[in-house]
């Protein structure tokens, strides 16, 4: 299942490797495309589910929002 968020915070290549990281901590196999210079944020996983990935994230200090 593709999911998308907008991740304000996250603005430089050491957020999308955490924010990667913090993902695939929970959802191994998940596919990420976290892009800092438009804060957008593609998971695909068929294992988990939008609300896990924000908290999780939120966890981690950032501010996603599903769109």
């Amino acid at each position: 299942m593709k999911q998308e968020f907008l991740v304000p915070d996250m603005t430089c290549g050491h957020c999308v490797k955490m924010i990667t990281d913090t993902i695939h901590e929970f959802s191994p196999n998940a596919v990420v495309n976290a892009d800092p210079k438009t804060h957008w944020l593609t998971v695909e996983a068929n294992d988990t589910d939008p609300q896990t990935i924000i908290m999780k994230l939120q966890v981690a200090g950032y501010s996603p929002q599903q769109v």
